[in-house]
């Protein structure tokens, strides 16, 4: 993690290590620190599906339903438009945990 850490210091406008150091901080079980960075990746990037996807995975994890809804809706819509099923039926079924989607 320190790797991404640095990069991310290097360059701080650069989403690909911060979406590195994003992953890094949920593997560590630090997602709380990882969604700010997945927020700029997405922030960035809006068609970042795999972005979108961690982003509303790690709200839900920190407890923050009502603002990783619109995430997981925003990750479904670009699974469908970019064709991509598992990511798909993944969300389906989150978004219906949640009573929507």
């Amino acid at each position: 993690m320190e790797q991404f850490q640095a990069l991310c210091q290097r360059e701080p406008e650069n989403e690909l290590f911060r979406f590195s150091l994003a992953q890094a901080l949920i593997g560590e079980e630090r997602g709380a620190e990882a969604i700010v960075h997945l927020e700029f990746c997405v922030g960035r990037r809006p068609d970042w599906m795999m972005a979108q996807i961690l982003l509303g995975k790690t709200l839900l994890q920190a407890g923050r339903q009502a603002e990783a809804k619109p995430v997981l809706e925003a990750a479904l819509r670009l699974a469908v438009e970019q064709h991509h099923e598992d990511p798909e039926h993944e969300l389906r079924a989150l978004l219906a945990d949640l009573g929507g989607g």
